[in-house]
């Protein structure tokens, strides 16, 4: 069993029959009576978000749901295809189940796919991957100190800020939880 004082982004349990994610939550205290907690859950049947709120202390049943490596393929429309990297088998996942994911990988990347009892429900990536810069405005020289940032289109077509130097054809690290960039690397 799951407590709300146990709850943190990315964990993933039971509430009402469907399959939850919490994507982010806070803790509530009024002035008299209990806190609360307010969470905003993604289903991970249907990539639904909604937004609960319960008592602090409530319990929820707690999902067990398993990993396997699986290389991106391609993508078709509203569908994302995958190849299970021992048995080779192909995992179709709609994109709107992947929810904000989908950005971060490129094909032939190789991430974990959870599923509960058989069923593909979602993909877990890396705490941050190496994006190339496909398009991004030109820096001007020695417009550093005020650090300043611009918009850069990376391969995936996630937008993210960078700062002034970033050209081109460079390779950043990219954060998967907030989609901010990291660093340069190459």
């Amino acid at each position: 069993m799951i407590d709300t004082g146990d709850l943190r982004k990315g964990i993933s349990f039971e509430l009402d029959g469907r399959l939850v994610k919490v994507v982010d939550f806070a803790h509530n205290k009024q002035g008299r009576g209990s806190a609360q907690v307010r969470m905003t859950l993604r289903d991970l049947r249907t990539g639904a978000l909604t937004t609960h709120t319960v008592q602090a202390g409530a319990r929820f049943p707690q999902i067990r749901l398993e990993r396997q490596h699986v290389q991106y393929l391609y993508a078709d429309g509203d569908q994302r295809h995958f190849m299970d990297t021992e048995s080779f088998d192909q995992i179709v996942l709609d994109a709107s189940t992947m929810g904000d994911t989908a950005r971060f990988i490129r094909e032939n990347d190789v991430v974990d796919l959870l599923t509960y009892q058989g069923e593909p429900l979602d993909i877990e990536l890396p705490p941050a991957v190496n994006l190339t810069v496909t398009d991004s405005d030109p820096g001007l020289k020695g417009d550093t100190a005020s650090g300043a940032t611009k918009p850069a289109t990376l391969e995936t077509g996630l937008v993210v800020n960078v700062p002034l130097f970033i050209n081109p054809g460079d390779t950043l690290k990219i954060d998967t939880r907030t989609g901010a960039y990291i660093e340069r690397v190459g």
